[in-house]
């Protein structure tokens, strides 16, 4: 509706798993190298988890793509399936035929026994297959488990099936329960696919707009595009709601821009009220911290500066005075309170501060029953060297 205003050839954000429109962050770079990766490593698992809307499904649309020809590919989207089921399934996929039985009555060899000889008959061609498995965290534990069975199908060099499993972060949870070991132990590689950043997000928006054949400028504002990924959280599939939602607005009000007032009002409309509201109210406590951070700074700022501006003044008054520096002793030494005085001058001297912190300790640890001057003239050899003693 809105592509012609904007000059675009078709719209910019569908949802649909298109991988012409697949963003290579670096993360989807990587995803898609694991996926290749797994392709070539002979068998085993290959998982690929995300959060719902990250592009798992787009990247293995993508990794589709570049599957050479002599690979046979089964493709289940559907995984609430029994072991038979998921037996009957991965043999309609291979195109497989199996022998015809009374509803009820098939059994797992029913369709083992004919998909192990058509993997042995095509590996002896040069054939590879790949069974993609996607929404993979709603397997049952006994689905997981027929699985593993299945990699067991192998010869002398090497297994005849790779399986890659798709699903939300669930899925790693399965695969790491306890039951579940032997099958973590065949997984080959892994990646977990995190949302966009902020400035993969507007390089996701921008990257959508070239695809679908806009030139110009971006009908976006900067400020907006942050906006953006504060309530999609750099989820690509909330990116592409929003984003398509907001131009549709703005076709509405025949404005060629779209402004942050027009992103919160479709938000509204596609996230609902409460999610944009928790975002704003998320974005005013991190301004407010944001400010009382500044003003702490600036506070601690200006007391350092006033106590360095007046450190000169306090040591000109504190030059030629005494400084007391106390002795502890045991209260029955009638020279307990007696004190050792030091001129301010000295004071400074860590020569003479550590004399004094030695002497007033070993005063402190003598035995009660030591005999400790009266006077603090005996102290006098310690503190000789640094200054004179009163």
């Amino acid at each position: 509706m809105y592509a012609d205003y904007f000059g675009l050839k078709q719209p910019p954000f569908s949802i649909a798993p298109d991988p012409h429109y697949l963003f290579m962050s670096e993360r989807h770079r990587e995803a898609l190298a694991h996926l290749l990766y797994g392709l070539g490593s002979g068998g085993g698992f290959v998982l690929l988890t995300g959060e719902i809307g990250a592009g798992k499904t787009t990247v293995c649309r993508c990794f589709l793509e570049q599957i050479p020809k002599r690979c046979n590919v089964a493709y289940i989207f559907n995984p609430k399936l029994t072991v038979v089921e998921l037996m009957r399934s991965v043999c309609d996929e291979f195109l497989v035929p199996y022998p015809e039985r009374e509803p009820g009555t098939a059994t797992v060899t029913d369709y083992l026994d004919p998909l192990n000889a058509f993997l042995l008959r095509t590996h002896g061609v040069g054939q590879n297959n790949v069974l993609i498995i996607d929404e993979a965290q709603n397997l049952s534990a006994d689905v997981l488990e027929q699985l593993r069975l299945m990699t067991n199908l192998e010869t002398h060099e090497r297994k005849l099936l790779q399986i890659i499993l798709i699903g939300q972060p669930e899925l790693r949870d399965m695969v790491a329960h306890p039951g579940l070991q032997q099958l973590a132990q065949r997984v080959i590689a892994r990646f977990h696919l995190e949302a966009l950043t902020e400035p993969e997000t507007a390089q996701y928006i921008r990257h959508r707009l070239a695809v679908a054949g806009m030139t110009g400028p971006i009908p976006f504002l900067g400020d907006t595009l942050q906006r953006i990924h504060r309530l999609c959280r750099g989820v690509p599939r909330r990116i592409n709601l929003l984003c398509d939602r907001a131009l549709l607005g703005a076709y509405a009000s025949g404005k060629v821009v779209v402004d942050r007032a027009i992103v919160d009002k479709a938000a509204r409309e596609v996230f609902g009220d409460s999610e944009v509201s928790a975002s704003m109210a998320g974005a005013s406590r991190r301004k407010a911290l944001r400010v009382a951070l500044a003003g702490g700074l600036a506070i601690g700022l200006a007391v350092g500066a006033a106590a360095f501006a007046g450190a000169p003044w306090l040591m000109e008054r504190l030059r030629g005075r005494a400084v007391t520096v106390p002795v502890p002793v045991p209260a029955s030494t009638p020279a307990a309170s007696s004190p050792v005085a030091v001129p301010a001058s000295s004071a400074s001297s860590p020569g003479l501060a550590a004399s004094a912190a030695s002497a007033a300790s070993d005063v402190a640890s003598a035995p009660q029953s030591a005999s400790i001057p009266a006077s603090a003239s005996a102290l006098t050899p310690a503190l000789a060297p640094a200054g004179r003693v009163h």
